[in-house]
């Protein structure tokens, strides 16, 4: 999914306070840690991946890696913090993604 300017604008606005709910280190990222991502994504549809300082990809590459194995979107990269937005297929988890729709 594209997001306009004024989409990412509001998700970084919302995201603002938000904490990291993963964090990668060493091990890096895999498949099964993009599954578990996903999973989170469909009751959040906005958080934060921290990379800590031992990381052995750089925020870009993680960015790179995780829209190109899935359907997430990075609505921002900053230092060592990706912002990563997934739409709700359940209406019950919707919270962003009905003012996303209507920025667009």
């Amino acid at each position: 999914m594209q997001l306009t300017g004024k989409q990412k604008r509001y998700l970084r606005s919302q995201a603002n306070k938000m904490t990291p709910v993963f964090s990668i280190g060493k091990a890096g990222v895999s498949e099964d840690w993009l599954l578990e991502v996903e999973k989170a994504l469909a009751k959040r549809e906005l958080m934060k991946v921290n990379l800590q300082q031992g990381a052995e990809v750089s925020a870009k590459e993680l960015a790179a890696f995780i829209e190109d194995n899935s359907s997430i979107t990075v609505a921002q990269v900053i230092g060592k913090t990706v912002l990563l937005y997934q739409e709700a297929k359940e209406a019950k988890y919707m919270k962003y993604s009905l003012e996303v729709s209507k920025l667009a």
